[in-house]
Parts: structure tokens; C-alpha cells; sequence
């Protein structure tokens, strides 16, 4: 899987920086700040996680930006969150007992100029989004959640650098969910410029963070060229050649729709068999549908059909399973609005499939995974994917390292 830059071609620079983060001699098990993944936390679970003191939802998750940079202040006065001494790269990782799940170096990366391709988007994003995200760190001025990026290293130079840096004293330890996370600092410029090195001449794929990237890069063009701290964004980046990320669809809950209702009219644009065995996960190629215990699967979709389902479309999204799901079935099929509420987005497919047993719960469509090869030759040619196409991990913790842009 290719992602090295043709030569004389734009690097991919990554740079040390002073982290901010929380102290436990004034939190207490750090464990208990941190925020779980954006797709992963509902209305319920972030009213009862910013009800904490000092919890980092309670920037991540505010209304009022101006507010939320009087919580930054104060816990940077009170010394809630510390900033480091010295600039370093971050060694992170996270394991359950001796398997390593993920590890990967944190930076501050140059945002590409326009026409660089160093760092690929492979969704689109909503506008309204983006300018909120871009609110709430302009009014922090700071960067909260580090982008998430996959790139692919043949040469792996870097690696025994890492990997001397995890024999060192971690920064911090804690668990949740059952994995660990570890992080420790890399801070000999001798070492940085061996990451950077490695780093420079690859492309990086978005694996999680569109929205954040996005905000960022339109912050950057708001401050102008010339040094300035917007010109670069906090990151995450693994090597999945030596750590491979988990890649899983992201399935559709319809709670109004019968599910036999959806299966007949779902024939009439592609192949429908039943499941009687009931649901599965889909195999390559096709989709599950599945509601008050009855399943079937759904293959070949009518050319004339996904053609016009997706007129205007890329060609590639012919084979993307969720521009398949939204376009020929929920849109044309079954005449689903594109409303708040309309369509839940589950990531569990378990939790899909439950969520419809009851007669009358409504439909669930299960999706099959797409390859990061896939995914980084669509991004590669400019292709970005539908929104909710896929779902990268494991994701960072939120709220281990912030990226403040100024001292106060």
C-alpha cells in the first residue's frame, strides 16, 4: 500500500511542541477526565461527565467558546492542567496486557498549502460543523483533540527510536474500557529529527478528525501566512505497517421504516434472498437488513437503478457500500428524509441489530467494512468517500494533550 510522496514533492513535517496536560496531584487517576470518542458518547453520558469538576468535556462539548477559554484560564492558573517544560514528540500507545493495539508519535503537523497532497481526506464534512469546531478552538485558542492519521513506512527508520522511548518512564498510565494507555516524551532533538526523517516523505490519510482538520486549515487561512501557531494542527500519527488500525463500517438504524416493507421495495432496485438463520455481518459485496427478527441480504443492485441513484456521483461510489445504502435504498427505495432523527448512525452492529428486534422498532442495515487500501486509493484520487462511511481505531483518548497556541 503506497503512501511515500513522488519526489520533490511536499514532506510531511511533524514538530515538537510543549504539551498541556492534566496534573494528578490535583485530579486525582487522570483516567477519570478523559472523554470518550465523539461517535462513541451520547446526550446522557456527557450531561453525567460534565458534571465533573474539571472534566474535558467541558471543553470539548460547550455551547459558549468564550465560557469555555474562562475553564481553560482557570485550570491553567490553578495548575489543574500543567504545560511541559521542554518541546517533545509524544510516544503513545495503547494495549491490553502484551498485544499493542496502536502506538503512534504526537506532533504538531504543518497544515498543507492548497494543491499539496501530504494529508488526504477521505470524507466529506458539513459546513456548520466545521465552523463550530473552528469557533471553539479560535476561542480557546488552543487545540483540544489531536487528528487521528495513518501513513505507511517501508523503511520503519523511526522504529527503534519509539521503541527505545517506551522503555523510558511513561508521562502517564491509566485504563479505560480495558485498555491501557501509555504515554511518554521524546525530547532529544537527535532522536525528533530521526522521527521527522521517517515522517517527511509519506502521505498521511485521515483515519479520524475531518472536521477538525477542516477547522483547522480554515483557521490557518483566517491568521494569514508567516509564522503563527494556526500554521500547524495537533496529530496523532501511526505507521500501520507496523500497526494496523481497526477498520469498521458504520451501520444504519431506520426506526420508522417495517422491515418487510423494506425488503420488498428494496427488490425492486437490486437482489434480495432471506437470512434464515436471521442477521449477520455482511460479507464483501453485499448488505444485511434486518428488524423484528427477520434478515435478509442485499446484492447486485440494478445498473440503471445505482446509476441514476447516483447521478452526479463519483463512478467509484458504485462500490462504496454506504453510498449504496443512502442513495439507492434509504433515498430512492424507501424515500427516506434526510432529517435530524430520521437515520441513527450505530457503530456496533450488535447494538444495530438490537435495536430493531421489537415488531414495529423500525430496520437496521448492516454495512460490510471497506480496506484502508481501498479507502487511501479512493483519497489518493481525490475521491472522498460519503459521510459515516467508515470508522478508523482505536481512537486517541481525549484530553490526554492539549495544543495551547499561546502562554496566557
Amino acid at each position: 500500500m503506497p503512501t511515500s510522496q513522488p519526489l520533490n514533492s511536499p514532506a510531511l513535517r511533524l514538530h515538537p511542541f510543549r504539551a498541556v496536560r492534566y496534573d494528578p496531584l490535583r485530579v486525582g487517576d487522570i483516567s477519570g477526565m478523559m472523554c470518550p470518542p465523539y461517535d462513541d458518547i451520547g446526550p446522557n453520558r456527557l450531561r453525567t461527565l460534565r458534571s465533573r469538576p474539571h472534566h474535558i468535556t467541558r471543553l470539548l462539548h460547550a455551547e459558549n467558546a468564550r465560557g469555555t477559554a474562562a475553564h481553560l484560564d482557570r485550570w491553567l492558573r490553578r495548575g489543574v492542567l500543567v504545560q511541559d517544560p521542554r518541546p517533545a514528540l509524544y510516544v503513545y500507545q495503547q494495549h491490553t496486557g502484551h498485544e499493542v493495539l496502536q502506538r503512534g508519535v504526537i506532533g504538531a503537523l504543518d497544515l498543507p498549502c492548497n494543491g499539496e497532497s501530504t494529508v488526504l481526506p477521505h470524507e466529506g464534512v458539513q459546513p456548520h460543523v466545521v465552523t463550530a469546531r473552528a469557533a471553539l478552538m479560535e476561542g480557546l485558542r488552543a487545540q483540544p483533540e489531536p487528528l487521528l492519521l495513518a501513513y505507511n513506512s517501508a523503511t520503519r527508520s523511526a522504529e527503534g527510536v519509539i521503541d527505545g522511548v517506551t522503555h523510558l518512564p511513561p508521562l502517564a498510565t491509566f485504563r479505560t474500557g480495558g485498555i491501557t494507555h501509555t504515554l511518554w516524551a521524546c525530547t532529544t532533538p537527535e532522536e525528533q529529527a530521526v522521527v521527522a526523517a521517517d515522517l517527511a516523505p509519506h502521505q498521511a490519510l485521515i483515519a479520524d478528525g475531518h472536521h477538525r482538520y477542516a477547522a483547522c486549515r480554515q483557521l490557518r487561512d483566517r491568521h494569514g501566512p508567516g509564522p503563527n501557531p494556526w500554521q500547524s494542527c495537533l496529530a496523532l500519527l501511526v505507521d500501520t505497517s507496523a500497526y494496523p488500525l481497526r477498520l469498521a463500517a458504520i451501520h444504519r438504524v431506520v426506526p420508522g421504516l417495517d422491515a418487510d416493507k423494506a425488503a420488498a421495495a428494496a427488490a425492486d432496485v437490486a437482489r434480495v434472498r432471506p437470512l434464515p438463520a436471521g442477521a449477520r455481518l455482511p460479507e464483501p459485496g453485499e448488505l444485511v437488513l434486518t428488524g423484528a427478527g427477520r434478515a435478509w441480504t442485499i446484492t447486485d443492485p440494478d445498473p440503471h437503478a445505482l446509476n441514476e441513484a447516483l447521478t452526479g456521483k463519483p463512478h467509484q461510489w458504485r462500490d462504496v457500500p454506504a453510498a449504496v445504502t443512502d442513495h439507492l435504498l434509504l433515498a430512492q427505495a424507501w424515500s427516506v428524509q434526510n432529517l435530524p432523527g430520521a437515520v441513527r448512525h450505530v457503530h456496533d452492529a450488535s447494538e444495530a441489530t438490537a435495536a430493531v428486534t421489537r415488531p414495529g422498532s423500525g430496520t437496521a442495515l448492516l454495512l460490510p467494512s471497506m480496506t484502508e487500501r481501498s479507502v487511501r486509493e479512493l483519497a489518493g484520487a481525490g475521491v472522498l468517500l460519503p459521510r459515516k462511511s467508515t470508522s478508523f481505531g482505536p481512537k486517541p483518548a481525549m484530553g490526554l494533550v492539549l495544543r495551547v497556541l499561546d502562554s496566557r
